[in-house]
């Protein structure tokens, strides 16, 4: 594949080839988690980040160019491949361009979590953040929360993190779920700090009760922990 540079015809092979490696009870098992308004194939993820690799031997840029993508699997693809570039700044352009794109849950944190080069370069992508949770989309603002909860879990982004959660007034599931999910890796990682900040904040009540149900199905939280956690669950 090293040679591929990327034309229509190279790119039509390329999904001749996902459609070829299509599972159908993985696509029937996908289509009952995974809600998308782009055609699920059935392609198991493994496959997609090894082919994403190859793909970024060849000529990166003209393939993200490419605009015919139509299958969830093109998409997550493309944001495997993204998450692969060393360049910081053409990451992050290309990255941002593919955000707009995300209309569920496996679009943004599957890519996120493959996103390695934001340890390297935490001030710019944290500005990028601060400006993902401002947006009016609701898959844009989860972007901005996974990544926090991959990369920015330390105590000198601790205070800030709640801060946010806080501040964060939004009705929609993702979002919320996100903020939950955020919270309660936060309280593995730093329970003392987290604990305290639970007692006293302004989450909403589907927040604060899902953020101690995750806590709760951890099992690096013990028994004792999970009987006071719980006791906290508002009705």
């Amino acid at each position: 594949m090293d040679s591929v540079n990327w034309n229509l015809e190279e790119y039509a092979e390329l999904v001749n080839c996902l459609r070829k490696n299509s599972d159908c009870k993985y696509k029937e098992f996908s289509k009952r988690i995974i809600f998308t308004k782009y055609e699920i194939i059935g392609v198991r993820t493994p496959f997609l980040r090894k082919l994403a690799k190859d793909i970024n031997k060849t000529n990166v840029e003209n393939f993200l160019l490419i605009k015919n993508k139509n299958t969830y699997e093109e998409i997550l693809l493309e944001g495997f491949v993204i998450g692969n570039i060393k360049d910081v700044r053409m990451s992050l352009k290309y990255f941002n361009k593919y955000i707009k794109k995300i209309d569920c849950w496996s679009m943004c944190d599957q890519v996120i979590s493959s996103m390695k080069i934001v340890k390297k370069y935490k001030d710019l992508f944290y500005r990028e953040i601060k400006k993902y949770l401002n947006s009016k989309k609701e898959f844009i603002v989860r972007v901005g929360l996974v990544l926090l909860l991959n990369y920015y879990i330390e105590e000198n982004y601790l205070d800030e993190i709640f801060l946010i959660c806080d501040n964060l007034k939004r009705d929609e599931y993702y979002i919320n779920m996100a903020i939950s999910w955020l919270l309660s890796i936060c309280y593995i990682k730093y329970k003392d700090d987290t604990l305290k900040y639970l007692k006293n904040n302004n989450l909403n009540k589907f927040v604060i009760n899902k953020t101690i149900s995750k806590i709760c199905d951890s099992y690096r939280v013990s028994i004792e922990e999970k009987k006071m956690l719980k006791k906290m669950i508002t009705t």
